[in-house]
Formats: C-alpha cells, structure tokens, sequence
C-alpha cells in the first residue's frame, strides 16, 4: 500500500472515531460528565506514560519541561483541552450531539478568527465573508434555539485557543499530551476520590463491564491520536484540512438518526449557513494554495 494512501486511511480512521463519540460516552452512565471526564484524563495518562516508554520518547518529555515557554503553554493546552473534553461529554450524555457537532464545524472559522484577534494575521475578502457568513449561522441559530448556541462556542473557542497554544508549543503529539494530562491528573484523581469517600462513585458500583468502559476511554482518546499523528506525516496539510469536516458530520448523523434530535426549519437554516461558510473557506483556501504553488514554481523556474 502506497503511504500516501495509507496515510489516508488512517485520517479517514482518526477522524471517523471520533465523530463516533456520541456512541460512546453514553455508555459510561451513570457515570455523570465529570466523572467520566476525571476517568478519561487518568487513563488517558496511563496510557500516553506507556506510549512514551514503548516509543522511547522521554527525552522528549524531559525537553519540554526544560523550556518554561513551552511548559507554560502547554498548562493552557492543558486547562483548554480539559474543558474542551469535559464540555463535549456534557453534551453528548445530555442528547445535545448536534449541538456538539456544530461546535466542530465552525472550529475552523473560530482558529480564523483567533489568528486575527491573536496572532495579527490578515484575512483574505472570501475568508472575510466566510467568517461574516459563520457569525449569521450562530444568529439565526440562537434564535431557533431562543439562546445562543453556548457548548457549541466553548467547544469551538476552547479547541481553538488548544490548537493555538499546540501550535505555539511545536511539540510532539506524544510527549504533549502526556504531559497536558500529567497536569491535570492530580485534580482528577481528588475529584474522583472525593467521589468514593462520599459514596457517589460509579467505578466499582456497576459491575466489571462499567470498569471496563471507563478504563478504555484512556485508549479511546490514545488510537485516535496516534492514527492522527501517523497521517500527518504521510498527507498534505490540505488532506487532513478536508477530513476535518468527516468528524462533525458523523456527530451530526448520529444525533438527528442515532440520538433522535429534533431539527426544526430555523436549526437546518443555520446549519446550511454553517456549511455554506465551510464551502467558501475551504475552496478560498485550496485556490489561495494552488496560486502560491504556481507562483513557487514560476520564482524556482526564473
């Protein structure tokens, strides 16, 4: 198999496991979303403390906490991604994957956004519009829903600072997030332990089955990581840039068939405009990379 297109089929893996969450952490009830959020960034450790032994990355790990900058960023990685994960159990147990799912399809337009606002960049006019086409989305949706659509921005927003502060880290997918749960296990294993000591803990209390489940959500958050961190090095930026979408879309299937979410004619008005603004940045963004490729190409012939 050539690596390009196994490098696609491991996005195509990556991406599809995780649309199909909303499958998942229903069955760790009645467990309740924090308790599921304590077990999942636990395992998760156990499982990533392996993943650096097994793929002899401690050196790694050591050079990030050598560098304060890149610590520091990775404690806000750390706290954004905690309440990027604890915000989409909440929905996904509560029948809200839509909701959820909505949240990951404006992602895009929100890390956008947070690079004009951060970062100083400058927009393009149809990335101008997509963004204006994004921010009518969230209005005609908030007036469908009569409030705005608030776990769908903190999932946007929170995932979005997460990318940015990843991205200002430059550090390996494996030694990150070890150390990202490392930082906040501690506050985990309190929480859980408060659990038990009061008698509200689900651990143990539900049979051997329940343990199972909520010690495989370390593995659960593990193999789509490393599926993900396998195809980055085998396909394009624009590649993985188009599978991005396969996620949110699986989430929203499931939670209008799955889930049996009620979509009236105002949240399909909102969500058309969503994938409208999709449309335009995406094909803006492959037009943009195709001239500067040609123009490369024409500097490199000179």
């Amino acid at each position: 198999m050539a690596d390009a297109r196994r490098g696609f089929l491991l996005g195509v893996a990556a991406y599809a496991m995780w649309g199909a969450f909303p499958l998942y952490w229903p069955l760790l009830e009645p467990s309740g979303p924090v308790e599921i959020l304590a077990h999942r960034i636990v395992w998760s450790l156990m499982i990533m403390a392996v993943l650096v032994v097994v793929m002899r990355r401690r050196s790694q790990l050591r050079d990030v906490l050598r560098s304060r900058r890149t610590t520091l960023l990775l404690v806000v990685a750390a706290a954004t991604i905690t309440s990027n994960w604890g915000t989409y159990i909440y929905g996904v147990v509560n029948d809200r994957v839509v909701e959820t799912s909505l949240g990951y399809f404006i992602n895009p337009l929100v890390t956008v956004l947070m690079g004009v606002l951060v970062l100083g960049e400058r927009l393009r006019p149809l990335q101008w519009w997509a963004l204006g086409l994004g921010f009518l989305a969230v209005v005609v949706l908030s007036i469908d829903y009569g409030r705005p659509p608030v776990l769908a921005l903190v999932l946007a927003f929170s995932f979005g600072t997460y990318g940015l502060a990843k991205k200002s880290a430059d550090v390996g997918a494996v030694e990150s997030l070890t150390f990202e749960t490392a930082v906040i296990a501690p506050f985990a294993v309190v929480w859980l332990l408060w659990l038990s000591s009061a008698g509200d803990a689900h651990f143990t209390a539900e049979g051997v089955g329940h343990v199972a489940l909520l010690v495989t959500s370390g593995l659960v958050t593990a193999v789509p990581l490393l599926c993900f961190g396998a195809a980055a090095t085998r396909v394009s930026m624009t590649t993985l840039g188009l599978l991005q979408y396969l996620a949110p879309m699986i989430q929203f299937v499931l939670g209008i068939t799955v889930v049996g979410e009620h979509m009236p004619p105002g949240r399909w008005a909102g969500f058309v405009l969503v994938w409208v603004a999709l449309a335009v940045f995406t094909v803006e963004a492959l037009q943009h990379r195709r001239r500067s490729l040609a123009l490369a190409a024409e500097a490199s012939a000179v």
